[in-house]
């Protein structure tokens, strides 16, 4: 019999999506330390961040279930807040306790389903009661413990009645797998026709309903490798679902079959990179891709594929030839667009990682041209990455964007964080801060709750380097603590070079040229074959600048005693800006070359090349920074009255972009040169961006709770940056605060 596991599956997986587990996993930790993590999972689901249902279930586990022993809860038990539940359904009628059990019988069930089985008017009483909240899509238990209690008190009679009844409703409907799970859940022992019936109708369903079909597949044959091979897909799309630890429980019941347990490795690989370990990550996959070879090429690859990226985020691009030439060895030339794009993003990363700019740009643009022919969440995300290589950011948010779309829409929960990072890498790249801190905002809390801590790492890092390129200390330091990132074994990760990055800006906007040079001198200058390429490449302009605020070069200074490093870091800096062909890239380069120029008037061109490069493009804040530059330059040239004009552009845009760190270095080199300041229309800026976003969200009437959901943030980060607005505006409560602000 298989209705319990089953359905228990199907509790979890109602989770909400993006919810911050935090709290309630850090007073689960304090009340049963130790606990398992499969164990520690189900409780959470099960209490459904409500800390009450959190408590007494944590406070009725057996040993054997914090051991690990036994399976996780299913229900709530007979405590005080089990009683109270128990005791408002037992005065409901007994029409309206059979329509909550058909609702709780699936937890995906629309009022339409319920009103063809003759249920939907029959929740009235419940709803009166406030158990249930019946919306046009859902209905929704209050507290949501409660579907499980009405489920797990229900006779084992009466749930197959149920699942049985749905099956015939949802059939009618012409919702086939759901209906065929449902007959399962009913089933009272082996059945082949069943088994393979699953197994067809799930390889076009989606993930959250899939793996549960997988794994009753599982469950109704007698056949190891049929078995086997149901488990493996049951837990590849509980992955793609967001249900880490459950895949993880699936993993384990695999057989030794090597075919299969090769599949198995290299879904575990995966994980294990999602997870923070990019070096063990790289070893399993390359030994899931060996064993995988001569069975299934296509897994092959997607292993070799990933093995490529571990090799990317441990930062040891040096053994990236040697994954790619794995990978491109599998290609025959009639593969379908999925298979060739992903062989020629292969071809163009290897390029890359040789210093092949060439190759590379060639490779990777095929990649784009092959994304407008693939609908695949994955190989969109890919094609994404391809874009951020190439340069082309308008092109990498559009794909990251379609690619986040479809993942949303097919219920690849996992996958959606994957494509905000690409959308956040994008509009760092362009300048489009605000786009870029919303995706890395949404993607860090969707990449923790669906099992993805290393990915939300690399997110906090883009905000931490969001933060820092405007000057917003606060906040660059408490993403950079909310990261926790170390280096790897091999060097700083992505995750920790961002926030690497991060720091040294600070060092800049807040006029610690030198200990931004030591800081990206480490970051930039890497030994060969190491250190993360993006962050190297995004991260030289500052270093540039750093070095030349230490000590601008001149016709007749003497070798600069950074000069040979420098030239290590510009140089592939400089060819593969070229190689972009794109206005905000060739700007960068033609500054740093302005930066780096002796002669006054080789530096003033390169200068004024870079403006013209800004002008066809759109991103405000870098041409604002290369105006300031300018500006500063010109100055120290003894030319005031050029520079003003410069200048005074400066500080206007960053105050537009409460980038107020620069406007205040602009203010000091527009006194300099001779100039007053122009007055700030909106007077002077007290909040950061961020406090004053949470500021606003108050004077609406937002709850702190409210605000940390709609921001993505923990209610407890909300209360520190809301104790910090009411210091620095001198309010004492909310109302003083919505009455300052109004």
């Amino acid at each position: 019999m298989v209705i319990a596991p089953i359905v228990q599956e199907a509790f979890r997986y109602g989770r909400a999506a993006g919810r911050d587990d935090a709290p309630l996993r850090t007073e689960l930790a304090r009340l049963v330390p130790g606990l398992p993590a499969e164990i520690a999972a189900a409780v959470l689901g099960l209490a459904g961040g409500d800390a009450g249902v959190l408590r007494e279930v944590a406070g009725a586990l057996t040993a054997e279930q914090i051991r690990g022993a036994q399976p996780p809860p299913c229900t709530l038990p007979d405590g005080p807040l089990g009683r109270r539940c128990r005791a408002a359904l037992a005065v409901l009628p007994a029409r309206t306790r059979c329509a909550l059990l058909l609702a709780a019988t699936d937890p995906d069930l629309a009022p339409g389903e319920l009103l063809a089985a003759g249920a939907a008017e029959d929740l009235a009483p419940a709803e009166r009661a406030g158990l249930v909240a019946v919306t046009a899509g859902a209905v929704q238990f209050t507290p949501s413990v409660l579907r499980a209690i009405v489920y797990y008190d229900a006779p084992l009679a009466g749930r197959r009645s149920a699942h049985e009844l749905l099956a015939r409703v949802l059939d009618r409907r012409g919702e086939r797998l759901r209906a065929l799970v449902h007959r399962a859940a009913a089933a009272g022992g082996a059945d082949e026709t069943l088994s393979r019936e699953l197994r067809a109708a799930a390889a076009e369903g989606p993930p959250r309903t899939a793996a549960a079909a997988y794994r009753q597949a599982a469950e109704l044959t007698t056949d190891p490798a049929a078995a086997a091979g149901s488990l493996v897909a049951a837990a590849r799309q509980a992955w793609l679902a967001g249900e880490r630890q459950q895949a993880g429980l699936l993993l384990r019941r695999v057989s030794r079959r090597p075919e299969v347990r090769a599949r198995a490795r290299g879904l575990a690989g995966e994980m294990e990179l999602r997870e923070g370990d990019p070096v063990a990550a790289r070893d399993i996959l390359l030994d899931a891709a060996a064993h995988l070879v001569p069975h299934d090429v296509p897994a092959a690859l997607e292993a070799l594929l990933l093995a490529g990226e571990a090799v990317h985020l441990a930062g040891e691009h040096g053994r990236y030839g040697e994954v790619a030439r794995r990978a491109l060895a599998l290609r025959r030339g009639d593969e379908a667009p999925p298979v060739a794009l992903a062989f020629q993003q292969v071809a163009g990363l290897a390029g890359m990682y040789a210093g092949d700019h060439a190759t590379a740009f060639a490779r990777l643009r095929d990649v784009l041209r092959l994304a407008a022919r693939v609908d695949e969440p994955a190989a969109l995300i890919r094609a994404a990455g391809a874009a951020v290589l190439v340069g082309d950011d308008p092109r990498a948010r559009a794909l990251a964007g379609r690619a986040v779309a479809l993942a949303r829409d097919r219920g690849e929960v996992t996958l959606v964080p994957q494509g905000l990072e690409m959308a956040a890498f994008a509009g760092l790249a362009a300048g489009h801060h605000e786009a870029a801190t919303a995706a890395a905002t949404e993607g860090a809390a969707l990449a923790r709750a669906t099992g993805q801590p290393a990915l939300a790492q690399s997110h906090l890092g883009v905000l931490a380097v969001l933060a820092a390129l405007v000057g917003d200390r606060e906040s660059c330091v408490l993403r950079i603590r909310e990261a926790g990132a170390h280096d790897t074994a091999q060097g700083p990760g992505e995750a920790r070079a961002l926030c690497q990055w991060a720091l040294a800006l600070l060092d800049l906007v807040e006029d610690r040229p030198r200990a931004t040079v030591a800081r990206l001198g480490a970051l930039v200058v890497a030994a060969s074959g190491r250190g993360n390429l993006i962050v190297q490449v995004a991260a030289t302009p500052h270093l540039v600048e750093a070095v030349w605020r230490c000590d601008p070069p001149t016709p007749a200074a003497g070798r600069d005693p950074h000069a040979a490093a420098l030239d290590r870091a510009f140089e592939p800096f400089d060819r593969w800006t070229a190689g972009t062909g794109q206005p905000a890239w060739l700007a960068l380069r033609a500054r740093c070359r302005a930066l780096r120029a002796a002669e006054p008037q080789t530096a003033e061109e390169h200068f004024r090349e870079a403006l013209r490069q800004h002008g066809r493009g759109d991103a405000d804040f870098a041409r604002a920074h290369t105006e300031l530059l300018f500006g500063r330059d010109l100055r120290r040239r003894r030319r005031p009255g050029a520079a003003r004009e410069h200048l005074r552009s400066a500080v206007e845009t960053f105050r537009l972009l409460r980038a107020e760190p620069w406007a205040a270095q602009a203010d000091v080199e527009l006194r300099a040169a001779g100039a007053p300041v122009p007055p700030d229309p909106a007077g002077a800026r007290e909040l950061t961006a961020q406090q004053e976003r949470i500021a606003r969200l108050v004077a609406d009437g937002a709850t702190n709770r409210e605000i940390a959901q709609q921001l993505f943030l923990s209610p407890r980060t909300i209360d520190h940056h809301l104790r910090n607005v009411f210091a620095r505006l001198g309010v004492r409560s909310r109302t003083e605060l919505a009455r300052r602000l109004s």
